[in-house]
């Protein structure tokens, strides 16, 4: 494989440059920016404004972090001036935490929104036209930080899509890479099967706590998870408990040793299998795996999901033939073998693995090929209790 090295040793596999509003209020000035310049990519932020305790903790390290991830070459930072998540303070930060070049502006400082746009494609033009002068060099597959996730799961995705994932997490693992688990609520039922793989009793510690406090916050707050999850969506793809569906979901993980638990959109500080605290509603679980480092991830859908990422590109498995033949132009790779009995898990797993390098490679997956940039911070701090200090 080959990627751009990072100043600090990493390497990405994608080269953008990161247009990247502070506000919602700054949102179509960012994406104006970006859609302006080759080369750059909009991250477009629901809030930032408004926020205390917790919300606005999660916000400013997943801000911080995304300019960090290593797809991105440098970041614009596009603020409207007057919001709780100061535009010129997050610059500083970024600026100061590495030595990726930063740029910043704010609609109110240019004097208005075609001003910002016109001063921020000038910035971002020169960010790109740098961008542009770095090579990929030779990386391995230990250089990888993979993202793995589940969204619209039937009884395949347990079967046949999550295990084959697996593999290609076990085999990233075993290169001296890391892959993050995530979406809490999903293991719920699971808790005793992963703290028995943890790497120390703090790991396992951990995990207990992010599980368990996610059940106390739902119930102190009146909430019925099951109210939700299984999905309506879930049920009718033959999945009847929570508890069958994270017994499937967390085969996404593979078999190796679990070294850290994270919260969301933090960067682990461990190599190997590594959980992020992350919520249930897949574009949110996605981002915060994105800001915690991941260039890639591979997204597994029973029912066909099309959602991608501005940063990294996501790749889409399914374990149903039927949706493969519904959706190709959104699904990247066919398990059904393995419930069919054409193929076998383990034949399946090092075919997506070559799919994986071929990604990281440039080979464009559905979902970045048609544009998905799906995003959006977690921020539900009232319901979602359990993030790690």
């Amino acid at each position: 494989m080959r990627g751009y090295r990072r100043p600090d040793g990493r390497f990405g596999i994608r080269n953008h440059v990161l247009v990247l509003s502070s506000v919602g209020c700054a949102n179509m000035v960012a994406r104006r920016i970006a859609e302006s310049v080759p080369g750059c990519v909009a991250l477009e932020n629901s809030k930032g404004c408004g926020q205390v305790g917790s919300g606005r903790e999660i916000m400013r390290r997943c801000l911080l972090n995304l300019a960090d991830n290593p797809n991105v070459y440098g970041t614009l930072v596009v603020g409207l001036g007057c919001e709780t998540m100061k535009p010129y303070e997050l610059a500083a930060a970024m600026r100061e935490a590495g030595d990726k070049p930063v740029e910043v502006i704010t609609i109110q400082d240019c004097g208005g929104t075609v001003a910002a746009i016109e001063e921020g494609v000038r910035l971002a033009r020169g960010l790109a036209e740098r961008a542009a002068r770095v090579e990929r060099e030779p990386m391995g597959l230990g250089d990888l930080v993979l993202g793995t996730n589940c969204g619209g799961s039937d009884a395949t995705s347990g079967l046949a899509a999550n295990p084959v994932i697996g593999r290609v997490s076990d085999a990233v693992v075993a290169a001296g890479g890391t892959v993050m688990l995530g979406e809490t609520t999903e293991l719920i039922g699971t808790e005793d099967i992963l703290a028995a793989r943890a790497a120390t009793p703090e790991v396992a510690e951990d995990i207990y706590r992010i599980v368990h406090g996610l059940e106390r916050s739902f119930t102190e707050a009146g909430v019925d998870v099951h109210g939700a999850n299984p999905s309506p969506g879930n049920m009718a793809g033959g999945l009847s408990t929570l508890e069958e569906k994270a017994l499937g979901g967390i085969s996404k993980g593979g078999s190796s040793t679990i070294r850290q638990v994270v919260a969301y959109g933090e960067r682990p500080s461990e190599r190997g299998l590594v959980i992020m605290d992350t919520p249930g509603y897949d574009i949110e679980s996605v981002s915060g795996m994105c800001a915690g480092g991941a260039q890639a991830l591979i997204f597994s859908t029973g029912r066909g999901t099309p959602i991608g990422n501005p940063v990294m590109p996501v790749i889409k498995v399914t374990g149903n033939c039927e949706t493969y033949a519904r959706m190709p132009v959104n699904i990247d790779f066919d398990a059904s073998g393995a419930v069919e009995g054409t193929s076998t898990i383990d034949e399946l797993g090092a075919e997506l693995l070559g799919l994986l390098e071929r990604v990281a490679n440039g080979e464009q997956p559905a979902a970045e090929a048609l544009g998905m940039n799906d995003f959006s911070i977690f921020h539900n701090q009232e319901l979602w209790c359990t993030c790690l200090p």
